[in-house]
């Protein structure tokens, strides 16, 4: 994460979804043991049973439900729209199915602010599985839901539970073997240390304080992420301090990322300062600096029983590292102190995974501009981390666009750095916060509770949906970072305040918030 600062959102403008037809009579369709006209190509516009499906709704609505001109790759698509609200049900019943691991895939679009909009596989012998609808009013968005079928059967089922006007696409169905998820539901917790230190509590849902890493490892979390600075201001985020939070971390069985920005302060896009006690040193004497303070950390994690994971060589690296000397002005010098860093890692523990990360979560083209000239330049790493802020980063459409691309194109695994999202807009403490207004939020995503778990839930599935499992997970930013006097953005200044504290899993009575469920994502 960066410095301050503010960038307002452009607010898509929701596409008309078409105007509902006269629905035909519902027809069952017969069983078969493969997907029947995924693509909704076989009958054409206004069809409410299209070839294959049938139709679904206990009021009576089966008319929300209709083929229209407008498909993803084909002609056709499915559509749920009507004038007023409605609950309605597309559905296909698969039987003969062989037993085993299958995964639905779907291309899909939505306005928005529907009570629930999703995918789901029932009765396949085991508990549903379901996938909601990203809010994408223009671009379409592949998700998956995966599902371990062990009665030879399976229900596919395209759900609306509406109000007037909402609507949803869905294309290009496709069920096949395979399976899904992600391995990494994390957060970054570097504040906890020195809020716990000023005093700052945590609770449960249910109001009784605890250990923030134990609430949150209760709620799902499995993996976090620590920052580490070299010689800060306040004395945290430095190696000490990790050594103390990394014991916690591995003692609630989490697995552990150590986030390495090289400088005594935030290392950004706008910012990659070197450590005072690098100052004036030459290139080679650099690389010297990044190994052996790469080494000495990740050494003394591992001789207390803590070894890292995971590790990323620099923190949001756009416009790369040490300034100026590993800036991508020069990127025979970048890679000579990236590599630096990822022998450091290996040295120590060879199994550690190596990222690099870059603050680029939508952006198709800066993200291969950076990393094509890494692997020209012989830069060396085993994963690929993004930053993501829906309000600042691009649209869902391009984060998938981008995630894809990057694992596709690198043949790496990929996954979320950061993310997060606003559960209210205003401030706890005296400190403006750096997503207060309505303008800056996403289109379809309100600063609730509810709008806070659910863009958690869909960036995780759009990393799940990453192709042939490159898809690692997700880590949300400082979900701990709550509005605690001298806990403040900057470390230099003990009277900062927290523009985060609308950000963090902790609300401003302290207690976990509901959105903690994200964690459980499949």
């Amino acid at each position: 994460m960066f410095h301050p600062r503010r960038t307002l959102q452009v607010l898509l403008i929701p596409l008309a979804a078409g105007l509902a037809l006269t629905a035909l009579p519902a027809q069952t369709a017969s069983a078969a043991s493969t997907l029947t006209n995924g693509g909704f190509e076989s009958d054409g516009t206004g069809t409410a049973t299209p070839a294959g499906w049938s139709t679904y709704s206990a009021a009576g609505q089966n008319s929300a439900s209709f083929t229209e001109a407008g498909g993803h790759s084909g002609s056709y698509r499915l559509t749920h729209w009507s004038s007023s609200a409605y609950k309605v049900e597309t559905y296909q019943y698969l039987s003969g199915l062989t037993n085993g691991n299958y995964k639905l895939t779907a291309w899909v679009r939505s306005g928005g602010g529907q009570n629930s909009a999703y995918i789901a596989l029932k009765n396949c012998g085991g508990a549903e599985q379901r996938t909601d609808l990203p809010v994408s009013a223009s671009g379409w968005i592949r998700i998956v839901v995966p599902v371990s079928v062990t009665g030879n059967q399976c229900t596919i089922s395209i759900n609306s539970d509406a109000n007037a006007g909402n609507w949803l696409n869905v294309d290009d169905l496709t069920f096949a073997s395979g399976t899904g998820g992600t391995s990494i539901h994390g957060a970054d917790i570097s504040s906890l240390a020195k809020s716990e230190a000023k005093g700052g509590l945590y609770r449960t849902s249910s109001g009784a304080t605890g250990d923030a890493v134990t609430i949150l490892k209760n709620t799902g979390m499995n993996y976090a992420r620590l920052k580490v600075w070299v010689n800060p201001a306040d004395g945290y985020n430095n190696k000490t301090r990790v050594l103390a939070l990394a014991k916690r971390v591995k003692a609630a069985g989490m697995k552990l990322l150590v986030d390495f920005h090289y400088s005594d302060t935030w290392a950004d896009p706008g910012a990659q300062s070197k450590p005072a006690a690098w100052s004036g040193h030459s290139y080679s004497r650099l690389r010297t600096d990044v190994y052996d303070h790469t080494y000495d950390v990740l050494n003394a994690l591992k001789a207390q029983g803590t070894t890292a994971d995971m590790v990323q060589v620099g923190n949001e690296i756009n416009g790369g590292m040490l300034w100026s000397e590993g800036s991508t002005d020069n990127w025979a010098q970048l890679a000579g102190l990236l590599n630096s860093g990822y022998d450091a890692v290996k040295a120590v523990s060879s199994s550690t995974t190596v990222a690099l990360h870059l603050a680029k979560g939508g952006d198709l083209s800066g993200t291969r501009w950076w990393f094509d000239n890494a692997v020209a330049s012989g830069v060396k790493f085993d994963a690929i981390g993004l930053s993501y802020y829906g309000y600042w980063h691009g649209t869902l459409h391009d984060f998938q666009t981008t995630l894809d691309d990057a694992a596709s194109r690198y043949g790496k695994p990929v996954f979320v750095a950061e993310t997060a999202y606003p559960f209210r807009l205003d401030s706890e403490d005296s400190h403006e916060n750096i997503i207060d207004t309505p303008a800056e939020l996403v289109s379809g995503y309100p600063a609730t509770v509810a709008g806070q778990t659910r863009w958690m839930n869909d960036v995780a599935s759009i990393v799940e949906a990453v192709p042939n499992g490159r898809g690692l997970g997700v880590f949300y930013w400082e979900a701990t970072w709550t509005a605690v006097a001298g806990n403040g953005w900057d470390p230099a200044d003990a009277s900062s305040g927290n523009g985060w504290e609308n950000q963090a899993l902790f609300g401003y009575d302290d207690k976990a918030l509901p959105s903690t469920a994200w964690f459980s994502h499949r």
